[in-house]
């Protein structure tokens, strides 16, 4: 269902309306021929040549030889590439950490709330590890930060710094909407998700390993739709899976359940 998602995602950013417009006219066109005799043959020479015209002018369109996309970065990207203009335009943001400490900083929620949360339709949801599951807090604590050459704070007090900062959130009343979910166990990777469902999304996966001089070390892929679609469609899977099988916090967050 790869076509569907993609036709929903570029009418939801309203990308390329004019092909579907005219496909759809160009269709009933050719059924309407099939059960009927009595279409004008001047309509129908119309239809055609628009629809053959379109086209043409769809391949102008085509770059001849798209340029090459680094997919290997560590978070250092940020400081040249920063997330405020993927998220300027955005309507769906997913995230999935730890403790997404770094990622939800007091600047990038304010600029969720100006941008994705300020749009009718506009969704942010965000999954991070359970506090309650303190075996699994214990054993992800000494994998991020005992393994840290030089660490600057720790899982347990980072995720209940987010945590409160999530709860804070689910309480702005924004015109999109939020929630957010508990993970009992870390799989070893970071998500972000911005628009994955359209033809501009990318995915950014960010992998734990054992040993980093940093969090900043940290190898991530970013992919892009259309390209490597694969695993593009892959990590997205991966989000899904994360998110329904989180649970919701005790305390329900706005519109958090579909």
């Amino acid at each position: 269902m790869t076509w569907w998602r993609r036709l929903v995602g570029d009418l939801k950013a309203r990308n390329h309306l004019d092909t579907y417009a005219l496909s759809l006219v160009v269709f009933s066109f050719a059924i309407l021929s099939l059960v009927s005799d009595e279409l004008n043959e001047n309509l129908r020479w119309a239809v055609l040549l628009s629809g053959v015209g379109l086209l043409i002018y769809r391949l102008t369109l085509v770059p001849a030889s798209p340029p090459p996309v680094e997919l290997l970065h560590d978070r250092t990207v940020f400081e040249e590439a920063p997330l405020a203009p993927l998220l300027r335009d955005a309507r769906d943001v997913r995230v999935f950490a730890p403790s997404a400490v770094n990622l939800l900083s007091p600047q990038t929620c304010e600029l969720l709330r100006k941008t994705v949360l300020n749009r009718r339709g506009g969704s942010v949801r965000v999954v991070v590890l359970d506090p309650a599951e303190t075996g699994a807090i214990a054993i992800a604590s000494r994998q991020l930060d005992d393994s840290l050459e030089f660490p600057i704070q720790r899982l347990p007090q980072s995720l209940a710094s987010t945590l409160e900062r999530l709860r804070l959130i689910a309480g702005w009343g924004t015109e999109g909407a939020f929630a957010y979910r508990l993970f009992p166990y870390n799989p070893g990777f970071s998500l972000v998700l911005v628009d994955p469902d359209t033809s501009h999304g990318r995915v950014i996966v960010e992998f734990h390993g054992f040993h980093n001089p940093s969090t900043l070390s940290r190898m991530h892929l970013e992919l892009v739709a259309g390209r490597n679609e694969r695993w593009y469609r892959y990590w997205v899977r991966q989000f899904d899976w994360v998110w329904e099988e989180a649970s919701a916090p005790e305390i329900l967050t706005r519109r958090e359940r579909p």
